[in-house]
């Protein structure tokens, strides 16, 4: 029988919200159900006030239930890093792993990797989102040049951030894999039933743009689609659901200009984990109209509903929809994603697309992640077993 390993993630997870925490409680839930000793320490304080966006940082949903969860890292208090270093030094588990999303964190998360790789024993890896971000700000390279060097290897999300990565370091090991699926939103409901708990016209079909809103998400794209001629006097919606993490006012005067005050449904709160069945749900298609990305996790809660989707053709969004096979890839256009809405819906693609995507979504299992995961931390031992040669 293998010896069991010890196995701790640094980074979000509850008290605080998000698809970080979510991402980072599956991981551990997966390690746990092979029988490994699997643990989270997660932000006590993850960003100051100033520094946050949304409304709150904190879910209003119960504690995941199995996982321990150690609520102690302030990222911006050195003596603590130091601290939560030493601490988990002394434990010295097999795998550290953190995902790492901007260079805001690589003081507090690459300190106490350091700290920790000490004990000749832990390898520290990092699953990257972005390691350059998608709203760039002075001093971003040199924090993420840290994070790189306090890292022993890396899992990229995307092939584009495999490229990013190898403008910091081609000297330690890079894997790809993707971005596994978010499996933890329970089970499809019919349409019609989301469409009653929404409070939404039985009669009328749904798209849906969903998550968090910042500019290079590219939400004034598709309300530019949806002022398209070709899309008037359909029974179609637009669905916004996601909390506002720029100014609001450019996109509701984008909806006023051009009088789509009737098409438009804003949903603007943060929709918790345990109502994100019924907006996914009530959506006949998913609409990803980036400007910029890597890859998305939003298109993983998609497959696992068997939504089709239509994403933009930028960063690492195509590598995951195949186009014509599961949705359509277009450029970041109003014109172009309004012409793939009306091809979805003339075509009827709708049942050909969920079909395809049910079969398309057991690439993304939480068991390959691990297997990729297990396969660098052999690359590491090697490299550090040919350095004691």
């Amino acid at each position: 029988m293998p010896e069991q390993k010890k196995v701790v993630l640094v980074g979000s997870a509850h008290p605080l919200r998000g698809g970080l925490a979510t991402y980072n409680e599956r991981l551990i839930r997966e390690y746990r159900a092979r029988g490994e000793d699997a643990f989270i320490y997660t932000f006590s304080l993850q960003y100051p006030g100033f520094l946050f966006p949304g409304k709150s940082q904190y879910s209003s949903e119960p504690a995941p239930e199995g996982i321990p969860i150690k609520v102690c890292v302030n990222s911006i208090n050195p003596l603590n890093w130091v601290k939560i270093g030493y601490q988990l030094r002394k434990q010295s588990p097999d795998l550290v792993i953190v995902k790492f999303w901007m260079p805001f964190m690589a003081p507090c998360l690459g300190t106490i990797a350091r700290i920790i790789r000490g004990n000749k024993h832990s390898k520290v890896i990092s699953i990257i989102d972005n390691i350059i971000p998608h709203e760039k700000r002075p001093g971003d390279r040199l924090l993420a040049n840290y994070w790189v060097n306090s890292c022993d290897g890396f899992i990229a999300m995307s092939n584009s951030v495999m490229d990013d990565l190898k403008t910091f370091t081609n000297l330690k090991p890079v894997l790809f894999s993707p971005h596994p699926l978010y499996d933890t939103f329970g089970k499809p409901i019919s349409k019609l039933e989301a469409k009653q708990k929404l409070k939404l016209d039985k009669n009328t079909n749904y798209i849906l743009f969903f998550g968090f809103i910042r500019d290079y998400k590219g939400l004034d794209l598709l309300l530019q689609a949806f002022s398209d001629e070709r899309l008037r006097n359909r029974k179609l919606k637009l669905l916004v659901a996601g909390e506002f993490y720029t100014d609001p006012k450019p996109y509701h005067d984008l909806i006023e200009n051009n009088h789509l005050e009737d098409v438009v449904i804003m949903s603007n709160d943060f929709i918790p984990d345990s109502e994100v069945v019924n907006y996914f749900c009530v959506a006949d298609l998913v609409v990803q109209p980036y400007k910029s990305a890597t890859q998305s996790g939003v298109t993983q809660i998609a497959y696992h509903f068997d939504k089709p989707m239509i994403v933009t053709d930028v960063g690492g969004l195509s590598e995951l929809v195949p186009d014509g096979v599961v949705g359509y890839v277009v450029q970041p256009e109003p014109s172009e994603i309004a012409s793939a809405i009306i091809r979805f819906y003339d075509e009827k693609k709708e049942e050909e697309f969920m079909v395809n995507a049910s079969r398309e979504k057991e690439k993304y299992s939480w068991s390959k992640m691990l297997e990729a995961i297990e396969k660098l931390s052999t690359m590491i031992q090697k490299i550090r077993n040919d350095h004691q040669k």
